[in-house]
């Protein structure tokens, strides 16, 4: 395999822009570099600045290269549209100018990919995790998202080269087994593919290696993640904020929970994975003192398991 394993904002705490307890973006990049990571995602829109010049000398002072960018916003609302398409051509027109990264042999798509995520909504928050208690949208307003996904992809594809990838998001209207196998009926693998996350999967009562054994064919990117068995069956006992639950720990380094990243080794062996999986441990940013530590674990953990970082 040709695995390049990247991080993440979220590792740090940064969900959302308006936080006032971000880190600097700066202190980020620093210790994903530190850790020994050679990827990074650009994390949520307003995050990192989007001028070219900035971006570029702060990446390469450090040795990073952008993996993604991500439109982490509501999805669901036609109000929103033209804010999401903004962000699309900004957060677009800046990955499609720094340096490329290779494309490997087996990859379906090339690196940097737009990750689009329906945003946690107030609603599905508290049941995130629960399917048989999570409100659906109803039929139009389902068809509404699914235009929305497809007019995102389709202009980051035409105007920009690049490839628009799906993840289902705990609290977000598109988690569920139901909501994914649907999303894959209305939006063809032409238009976009799957960013499948390790975490959300388990966290939404689904099993990570069934379904990427399963959909192998429309994944083009993933994302790793790790389950406190603990914290989760805490607050899977009581209405709690998906971000709630976060800050209590839920989400843990690499190796330290109940995902079987032994069976994801082989199983990736198995379908000839190859690209970019990006590590991800959602947290308050309050507690962003701890992330060099775990993200540095997880990192090493991963390739004690025998996926030997390549860039």
């Amino acid at each position: 395999m040709s695995i390049k394993i990247s991080s993440a904002p979220c590792c740090w705490g940064v969900d959302d822009p308006r936080n006032p307890h971000l880190p600097p973006w700066q202190k980020v990049l620093d210790e994903a570099a530190i850790a020994g990571y050679k990827g990074i995602e650009l994390g949520p829109y307003g995050y990192l600045p989007l001028d070219i010049e900035t971006v570029s000398a702060a990446l390469e002072q450090r040795g990073l290269s952008i993996v993604a960018g991500t439109i982490f916003d509501n999805l669901v609302d036609p109000a929103n549209l033209d804010s999401l398409l903004r962000q699309t051509h900004e957060i677009c027109a800046l990955i499609s100018s720094l340096p490329k990264l290779a494309q490997e042999k087996g990859q379906h798509y090339p690196a940097p990919y737009l990750v689009l995520i329906d945003h946690v909504h107030a609603e599905r928050s508290l049941v995130a995790g629960h399917p048989g208690a999570a409100p659906r949208l109803s039929a139009e307003k389902w068809a509404q998202t699914m235009a929305h996904i497809r007019a995102i992809a389709e202009l980051a594809r035409d105007e920009y080269g690049i490839r628009a990838v799906v993840h289902p998001h705990a609290g977000g209207y598109i988690e569920f087994e139901d909501e994914i196998r649907q999303l894959l009926l209305d939006v063809p693998y032409a238009i976009a593919g799957l960013c499948l996350d390790t975490g959300h999967l388990y966290y939404s009562k689904m099993d990570p290696v069934a379904w990427i054994r399963e959909h192998k064919d429309r994944i083009d990117y993933l994302h790793f993640k790790d389950i406190e068995p603990g914290i989760y069956s805490a607050v899977m006992g009581q209405p709690i904020d998906f971000f709630a639950a976060c800050a209590k720990g839920v989400m843990c380094p690499i190796g330290q929970g109940v995902v079987d990243y032994d069976a994801i080794y082989q199983l990736l062996r198995d379908i000839d994975y190859q690209g970019y999986i990006t590590i991800e441990q959602e947290r308050d940013p309050r507690n962003a003192a701890g992330s060099l530590e775990d993200v540095t674990a997880s990192l090493a953990y991963l390739q004690g398991k025998g996926f030997n970082q390549q860039q």
